[in-house]
């Protein structure tokens, strides 16, 4: 037997039933507005908590008001008293009280740095209620040893790294996240003062390069831009690992013609009269990402509120990183000895984009080295391939899961959201390396499109 049912539609404030709603035919909801997202319910369901709470007179009270002024129009005057999208806010991200305060963070004295090292004297941490101090370290083999071996709570880490860790490359295997890129662009091939004749990879067969670890963006650049003119890196030249601040020196001492590496080093060569800049990074790669934050995953999970306060402090102070305006006074921020030791005119040279380039001139390139903290997936799959273009990696590699696993593209345009920065629609995206467009959906088919590599 068939049963007629009543349908009513209410108000979400009044909680009052009105008459049936004419779209419905028969039990069908036609020309249905599109469900409510989360976050959309959510401030509803605030919204409805809020009033309710002020409109506790009894019915005909309540009934009056609403229809004097009407629901929409009584959120919007409590609105003016009670900060409802502060509350939303809060509704929607909880930020719980960290449960560990005091923490270590190592870090390696380059620009490429920049955030996590002004975080500290420049009080981002303190506003996300730590007392992080970094703590420097020579090269970054001790960097991924004191982040594994748990010597620091986090680290600062080149953005190979975290994969590499996580997969066992070149270390014990141990899972990590990346949840935040510290910067892009930011480095640059350096050759000594003696080859100022040279034009193209091709003119560097039989150099000596060094970089500053073999699973870094400097090393898979480096590599990209020597295949690419027909140098195979593993053949044709010599790459080894110094650590960054030891690299003018060698330069000095002509243990090597050049390197790919982190600034100031590049700018410190040319400020002392040892090097010039060769190529901008940005000019093999633009926007690539360099060095990042990283923590393992088993601190994320036993400390959460404090990797949220961690996280959180290091997306604010790379996004304040990103404006022009602020670099001179972040320049004066990580100077001292204590910090990057190094001279506040080359930082400023670095990170304002107006330098010498060793060359005779003064070149203006405000994207020199910029600053972004979103961990897209594609740049993780990117230098997968390349880990196994050059024979890091052995076998079969799932490029979209591990990218997924490590990198926390979602979890940082959250973070970003919720201190008011910019989000993004996707985590995956095309990019154009020298000229050359890489597709990320399509892993397999790029790594065997190129004639040079190292791979069995």
């Amino acid at each position: 037997m068939a049963h007629t049912v009543q349908q009513h539609h209410y108000d979400p404030v009044s909680s009052e039933a009105t008459t049936p709603d004419p779209r419905f035919r028969e039990g069908r909801l036609y020309n249905r507005k599109p469900p409510l997202t989360s976050e959309e319910y959510l401030s509803k369901t605030l919204e409805v908590a809020v009033t309710k709470a002020v409109l506790q007179a009894s019915g005909p009270t309540r009934r009056q008001l609403l229809a004097g002024v009407g629901s929409a129009a009584l959120v919007g005057m409590i609105s003016e008293f009670l900060p409802l999208s502060q509350l939303q806010a809060l509704a929607a991200d909880p930020v719980g009280k960290p449960e560990k305060t005091d923490l270590g963070i190592g870090f390696i004295p380059i620009t490429c740095a920049t955030p996590i090292i002004m975080a500290e004297p420049m009080g981002f941490y303190s506003k996300h209620g730590l007392n992080a101090k970094v703590k420097r370290a020579a090269g970054w083999a001790m960097v991924r040893d004191w982040a594994i071996n748990k010597d620091v709570d986090a680290a600062h880490m080149l953005s190979p790294m975290p994969l590499a860790i996580t997969l066992g490359a070149g270390s014990p295997q141990v899972p990590f996240y990346m949840p935040a890129v510290e910067n892009i662009n930011g480095q640059a091939i350096t050759l000594h003062n003696k080859h100022k004749g040279v034009k193209t990879a091709a003119d560097m067969k039989g150099f000596r390069f060094c970089v500053p670890f073999d699973y870094s963006m400097h090393n898979y650049l480096l590599r990209y831009f020597l295949a690419d003119g027909g140098v195979h890196p593993d053949k044709d030249v010599q790459i080894r690992v110094v650590p960054p601040p030891e690299m003018v020196a060698n330069l000095k001492a002509g243990n090597v013609d050049g390197y790919l590496a982190p600034d100031p080093f590049n700018q410190r060569a040319v400020y002392e009269n040892v090097g010039f800049i060769y190529k901008l990074s940005k000019d093999i790669w633009d926007k690539h990402p360099c060095c990042a934050f990283a923590i393992s995953q088993e601190f994320a999970k036993t400390y959460p509120n404090t990797f949220l306060a961690l996280f959180r402090a290091i997306v604010d102070a790379t996004h304040y990183a990103s404006n022009p305006a602020n670099r001179k006074e972040i320049a004066k921020a990580i100077a001292p000895a204590n910090y990057l030791n190094q001279p506040r005119i080359v930082l400023e040279q670095v990170l304002t984009g107006t330098f010498a380039d060793g060359l005779g001139g003064i070149k203006k390139v405000p994207s020199r080295i910029d600053f972004d903290p979103y961990p897209w997936h594609s740049m993780a799959v990117w230098i997968l391939t390349q880990m196994k273009r050059w024979g890091h990696l052995k076998g079969d590699v799932n490029y979209r899961k591990v990218a997924e696993q490590v990198y926390l593209a979602a979890e940082c345009d959250k973070v970003s959201k919720g201190l008011g920065y910019p989000t993004h629609a996707k985590t995956m995206t095309k990019h154009v390396i020298m000229g050359k467009t890489f597709d990320p959906l399509r892993p397999d088919a790029y790594v065997q499109s190129f004639p040079i590599h190292s791979m069995a």
